[in-house]
């Protein structure tokens, strides 16, 4: 994908889009938010302040109620702020201009642990918001889905993906004569409704219906919309962590949790460790067994085609509460994905002494 290939449908369509979200009331505080913010952060990402940073002025910048642009960063700061030393040395590279960008962004993911694209590049854009756009979940959704991300080469380095990346961000900017920042808002407002994205089901029946039409068990459904947090959260826990790993891609260790692809967003992509195989993890949220088994299989069939090697194995795995007649059927037709149940407990118990 070249930057100068972006259709011009494309941007129109990005163009409505920016209409809408400019007189989204939650969009008010977000854009105006950028200026303080900017005022707040650019002088802790200078060049000359970096080598005094502190702990919690790192950690504040990754709260959302700080920087009142990007929720989740803060999952991060107890590995990301291990060595604070060696996090002043490697930001203030980062910053550097007089360095080459993709060295620069390399060294910062391979060098500190847990500070992948979304934290490398929002640093960048509160440091330089002219300059560097914000590659994360959002902005790669919305891009995949106008089909105007890049393609990259297999092992291509996170410094030269985001190089890609930044250009097409660069150009969307200036044909919509916006700032990054209001950009990185529009990407959030585009992906904010869209079925498949923060946990929302695909096509799934109106909340409080169950998956075949009867009434839902309301604290099992509120359970199942942040399962695949927990599992990510809690991944080294499970017995799948005995042989599958989550996918990881440059820049982003947990690349394979909510996995933007061209048919929707999987819920968790592992790997396994030891042999060529893929799997696809979905949970079966508030839909009928039809429509989960069929997104498994669209989500299967695209990793076959875009992302396995030919000698390489791609399955399915459906997490659900409970195994009705309908998708028991339908996965016994179907060899290549399995499924697993899951149970909660919950329990009241007396303080202690």
């Amino acid at each position: 994908m070249s930057v100068s290939s972006i259709a011009p449908d494309v941007i129109g369509k990005l163009r409505e889009g920016l209409v809408a979200f400019q007189k989204d009331p939650e969009a008010k505080d977000m854009l105006g938010s950028r200026d303080e913010v900017l005022a707040r952060f650019q002088p802790t990402f200078d060049k000359s302040h970096l080598p005094g940073l502190t702990e919690d002025e790192f950690r504040s910048f990754l709260l959302f109620e700080n920087n009142r642009h990007w929720s989740g960063l803060h999952r991060q700061s107890t590995r990301i702020c291990e060595d604070m030393p060696k996090l002043r040395s490697v930001l203030i590279e980062l910053v550097d201009e007089s360095l080459p960008l993709k060295d620069r962004l390399n060294d910062a993911e391979s060098e500190i642990k847990g500070m992948g694209k979304a934290i490398i590049t929002a640093i960048l854009t509160v440091a330089y918001p002219d300059r560097y756009g914000v590659w994360n979940r959002q902005s790669e959704a919305t891009m995949t889905h106008l089909g105007i991300f890049p393609s990259f080469e297999r092992g291509e380095s996170f410094g030269s993906r985001y190089i890609k990346v930044n250009g097409i961000l660069a150009t969307i900017r200036e044909d919509l004569g916006v700032d990054f920042w209001t950009l990185d808002g529009l990407w959030w407002h585009l992906t904010k409704d869209s079925p498949g994205t923060d946990g929302e089901p695909e096509g799934g029946p109106d909340e409080g219906q169950s998956s075949e039409g009867g009434v839902a068990d309301g604290p099992t459904f509120g359970l199942e919309r942040h399962l695949h947090e927990f599992m990510r959260d809690n991944w080294d826990q499970l017995d799948l962590a005995k042989e599958w790993a989550i996918y990881s891609e440059p820049g982003d260790e947990e690349a394979g949790y909510e996995y933007v692809c061209g048919v929707g967003r999987i819920d968790l992509l592992a790997h396994h460790k030891s042999q060529p195989r893929w799997l696809v993890i979905e949970l079966k949220r508030n839909q009928t067994s039809d429509q989960t088994v069929g997104q498994v299989l669209r989500y299967v069939g695209w990793i076959r085609r875009h992302k396995a090697a030919a000698d390489e194995k791609v399955e399915g795995l459906i997490v659900a509460h409970q195994a009705d007649d309908p998708i028991r059927y339908a996965l016994s037709a179907v060899p290549e994905i399995t499924l697993k149940l899951y149970e909660v407990s919950f329990r009241l118990k007396e303080p202690s002494d």
